[in-house]
């Protein structure tokens, strides 16, 4: 991967360690952004309009994360690879069930894919700090609490 030239004072080979998990976690949030609209278009039942925002929140939230990944990757000098063809060829996620339309399903099925997201955004908070990256390693620290969060409100749909 070419990098672009940077006056930012991390070597060129730990930018393009940092590039690569960075484009990876873009990927991910491009594809659970898109599992959000995905429950948000297709959500039926009895908590319809509550879900139906919540499930919109989420993949606003998410698109807003994806953001902040792809600019750290350009200012890195990075090329961002957020394309829809990028991230459904490089999504880590599992793929969303396109049959559900019940709410407490859908709840189930974004409430792991969002799981499943933080355990990896907590993995890359250690991995970007090895690295000697602090700046990436406090967005991936900002990322986690905003999905922890997310992740809290899509859950307690299904809880007591």
């Amino acid at each position: 991967m070419e990098l672009h030239n940077s006056k930012i004072d991390i070597s060129k080979d730990k930018r393009e360690k940092l590039v690569e998990i960075l484009n990876q976690s873009l990927s991910d949030a491009l594809d659970l952004r898109s599992q959000a609209k995905q429950a948000h278009w297709n959500v039926k039942g009895p908590n319809f309009i509550a879900l139906h925002e919540l499930f919109d929140q989420v993949a606003t939230e998410i698109d807003t994360h994806a953001d902040d990944l792809a600019e750290r990757v350009t200012t890195l000098g990075g090329t961002a690879m957020g394309t829809v063809r990028v991230a459904a060829e490089c999504s880590s996620l599992s793929q969303y069930p396109l049959e559900i339309t019940d709410g407490s399903a859908h709840v189930d099925a974004l409430s792991t894919a969002l799981a499943d997201f933080g355990k990896k955004v907590r993995k890359n908070i250690d991995a970007t700090d090895e690295l000697g990256d602090a700046d990436t390693a406090d967005l991936y620290t900002e990322i986690s609490r905003g999905v922890d969060k997310l992740l809290w409100f899509v859950e307690a749909h299904n809880q007591g």
